[in-house]
């Protein structure tokens, strides 16, 4: 639950842990991940509880946090029976209908589900850039807060300014910002309109944000280092270690990047950080969003 004297609760710092803020597990099913396209074919796989341990592994993890991939209520229940059994999956972001006048029942419904942290709604796919505006979405948001859920927000750039008002609605709500915002990243030019509109968002102490899916939104061919160096030092400004958190977006990240060589990029973007900034950013950032 989120501390009554603050949004986040700070927890004693972990200097030896990393907690990945946000990936992803499926048994894939063309039927029910139609947003996986045949241009995705390395998607287009079992991504679960052998794959997730050898990547734990691999990169020396300590846990993830499971983010919903589908708009179902089955997708939510079924990240949970996985937690359960999975000791690596510290938490869960799943959905809820919230625009649904029996919210309130379902809510109620997960109440005693520990290892639910927060939900989310895909605002990236709503054809309305207003739609965090809606009213009917504003009403499911208000019940969140008292079963202690985050909501983490799933947005491109360019929903940034409604995102910013969406969030000034409700200065009590713990929010998470997606792939800081997903901006538009290209190596000879720069968004210069994420940055205006990330640095305003940035200001409100209710945000946390996550440094992950940025790869996938490289226009480029190839990317390296330098792709998305400016991007990483405007996020560690504006939320600095304490609400800025390390993620991979696996196993979507595999479009441009194996984990591995995410987590090294990461690594050296964050090596001038001390050893309490980076626990920060690698662990305890997530621990005290999500309450891990």
């Amino acid at each position: 639950m989120p501390a009554k004297d603050g949004h986040f609760k700070r927890k004693t710092a972990h200097l030896d842990m990393r907690i990945d803020s946000h990936h992803h597990v499926w048994k894939y099913s063309a039927e029910q991940y139609t947003w996986i396209s045949e241009e995705m074919a390395v998607l287009r796989h079992d991504f679960w509880g052998p794959q997730l341990r050898e990547i734990a592994l691999a990169a020396n993890l300590d846990g993830f946090v499971s983010v919903q991939a589908r708009q179902t209520l089955e997708e939510t229940d079924t990240l949970l029976r996985l937690a359960d059994t999975e000791p690596l999956i510290r938490g869960v972001v799943g959905w809820v209908p919230l625009v649904s006048p029996e919210l309130p029942e379902v809510l109620a419904r997960y109440a005693d589900c520990s290892a639910l942290k927060g939900v989310r709604h895909v605002v990236q796919d709503e054809p309305d850039d207003q739609f965090l505006l809606r009213a009917d979405f504003n009403r499911g948001i208000r019940l969140l807060k008292p079963f202690g859920l985050v909501y983490d927000l799933l947005i491109f750039a360019r929903q940034l300014p409604a995102a910013i008002e969406f969030v000034d609605l409700h200065p009590e709500q713990p929010f998470v910002l997606d792939h800081i915002a997903k901006p538009t990243i290209q190596n000879d030019q720069f968004d210069q309109d994420w940055e205006v509109h990330f640095r305003e968002l940035a200001k409100r102490d209710n945000v946390v944000c996550k440094f992950s899916g940025v790869v996938t939104e490289v226009r480029d061919a190839c990317w390296d280092l330098d792709s998305i160096r400016r991007y990483f030092d405007i996020a560690l400004e504006v939320f600095t270690p304490k609400r800025l958190m390390f993620g991979s977006d696996w196993p979507v990240c595999l479009l441009k990047t194996e984990y591995l060589r995410w987590l090294q990029t990461t690594e050296q973007l964050a090596s001038h950080l001390s050893t309490t900034e980076q626990a920060e950013f690698f662990a305890n950032a997530a621990i005290n969003a999500y309450t891990l």
